[in-house]
């Protein structure tokens, strides 16, 4: 009876893909520093001149939002982020060719967890919609399920899905992180959590 185990296994493992990401500062807003081999974001009150910044048209010019270097097109895939160090931010996916003019969660080609005011919210089209997680974890996990439109918040502590959202990804997505004060984390390559 081993083999049928062995081959449940090998699918698992198929579906669910270890996601590897930077962040890609080529679309990072000016006030947002990028640390720790492109992996951090820091968001700077004055942040830099932008004219010191490489203009690009990846670049967010009126939001302080960064995407990830890693386009998704199909699969699993999980990934976590430490948001200890900030009091609002915004993590989810967004459309790869998401305007650049716009910022994550306020239309509807960004899909996100928000965290304003001690509250989360999931947020697209921008409406917020309240989550019922209680108080605010060191770090949080993100898990895309491409095909099946979902993306859900993960409490890292218990594995446990906290809030999915559900829609069509019509387009390839990526990573995506929108920073108003402090700084966040991203942990990627990870193995999906043992009951996900």
């Amino acid at each position: 009876m081993s083999p049928p185990a062995h081959k449940t296994l090998l699918s698992h493992k198929e579906e669910s893909q270890e996601l590897r990401f930077k962040l890609d500062e080529r679309t990072a807003h000016s006030s947002l520093d990028l640390f720790k081999k492109d992996t951090g974001v820091i968001y700077r009150v004055l942040g830099l001149d932008p004219s010191h910044v490489q203009d690009t048209p990846l670049r967010f010019r009126d939001w302080a939002v960064v995407f990830a270097d890693s386009h998704i097109e199909s699969g699993r895939h999980y990934w976590e982020v430490t948001v200890q160090k900030s009091q609002e931010f915004r993590v989810g996916v967004a459309d790869a060719a998401m305007p650049r003019d716009e910022c994550v969660g306020t239309n509807s080609s960004s899909w996100v967890f928000s965290y304003v005011q001690r509250k989360w919210y999931t947020m697209t089209t921008n409406k917020l919609v309240p989550v019922s997680l209680v108080g605010k974890p060191e770090r949080v996990g993100l898990l895309l399920d491409f095909e099946a439109g979902l993306l859900s918040l993960i409490d890292t502590q218990t594995a446990k899905v906290v809030h999915t959202i559900k829609t069509q990804f019509q387009s390839p997505v990526c990573p995506a992180f929108a920073l108003w004060d402090g700084e966040i984390l991203t942990h990627s390559g990870l193995e999906l959590p043992p009951g996900l």
